[in-house]
């Protein structure tokens, strides 16, 4: 009832109305049915959609009986025009005009203002929120986290993780992510003035960021150079690279593979002299450990530098197993 009352005095409709728009939203987001889809404009998603009239055939059906039951619902409802201008402009103007004879501010600050602001910071929920920030969990459709917009919103720029896990009471599902709002229904439920808080299945909520960590990589992947693959490489006889390296080439074998080493001689951090004693011979053990165990940086750069696979080294076997699978 408590929430029924304010919220009639937030001049954004009645709950039933309120809701069956939110609810349509999730079940037809970024379509035609969308009643505030952000892919018709950032000011439509803002706030277009209540002023422009939109055709029957576009407006989208959810189920909403749950709401049509619940006797508050329908109560504020029913009675919404009156609730909206009790809350909306008698209260806080006899609030601040009793206790400090402001009647004018009570009515221009507590009312009009008050609610103009607020009402600005949800249609940001509509607007902002499907347009500015990043999405960790499904970037499918438009809703999107950034922390400005939930500052603004009261935690509702977390829209991406909303959208994706709807049933979930939270938006900021990290500590230290600012929802409000949040914190509010979970103190509610802790002095039992709410109940039957639903979180989605935490197993899942961190496969949807690994799912979406994997697209940034696969992304990001093409754009690396990782050497030219071992199964393209060229394969030689140890009598070849011998020769090879007799006629000038600055040519070294690490497990298995022939790497050019000449234009890194010397940039070489542990100086010309270690690396060159490499030349012509076999510096698996030299690289891995036997005189320095080599970064992964290491590992990663002489990944560019290969040039061909010797016959019989061990990399063979691996590679095939590499190619089946």
């Amino acid at each position: 009832m408590f929430l029924a009352l304010l919220g009639a005095g937030a001049v954004q409709g009645s709950i039933l109305w309120w809701a069956k728009h939110h609810r349509v939203h999730h079940r037809y987001t970024d379509t035609s049915k969308d009643p505030y889809s952000v892919h018709k404009g950032l000011f439509f998603a803002h706030f277009g959609w209540m002023v422009f009239k939109q055709t029957p055939k576009d407006r989208g059906r959810t189920d909403i009986s749950d709401l049509t039951e619940d006797a508050i619902v329908i109560w504020q409802h029913k009675n919404y025009l009156g609730l909206m201008t009790m809350f909306y402009l008698v209260f806080p103007t006899f609030v601040c005009g009793y206790c400090w004879h402001d009647w004018v501010g009570g009515f221009v600050y507590g009312g009009i203002v008050r609610a103009f602001l607020a009402q600005q910071a949800t249609f940001c929920v509509n607007s902002l929120a499907h347009w500015l920030g990043e999405q960790p969990f499904d970037d499918r459709k438009s809703p999107r986290d950034h922390a400005l917009t939930a500052l603004v919103t009261n935690g509702e720029g977390y829209h991406n993780f909303h959208h994706e896990f709807p049933s979930d009471y939270r938006c900021g599902i990290d500590w230290w992510q600012y929802d409000p709002t949040k914190w509010s229904i979970y103190i509610w439920d802790r002095v039992g003035l709410a109940h039957s808080l639903k979180r989605f299945r935490f197993n899942e909520v961190r496969k949807g960021r690994f799912q979406q960590l994997e697209k940034r990589i696969e992304k990001l992947r093409p754009s690396i150079d990782w050497g030219k693959p071992i199964h393209e490489l060229p394969v030689v006889s140890w009598d070849t690279f011998v020769d090879k390296c007799k006629n000038g080439e600055s040519l070294t074998v690490i497990a298995g593979i022939v790497y050019d080493v000449a234009g890194f001689i010397k940039e070489h951090p542990g100086g010309e002299a270690l690396i060159s004693s490499g030349v012509g011979k076999d510096a698996t053990a030299v690289f891995h450990g036997g005189v320095y165990l080599h970064s992964n940086a290491a590992s990663n750069l002489l990944d560019t530098m290969r040039v061909s696979v010797l016959h019989g080294g061990c990399e063979i076997e691996v590679l095939k197993h590499n190619r089946m699978d």
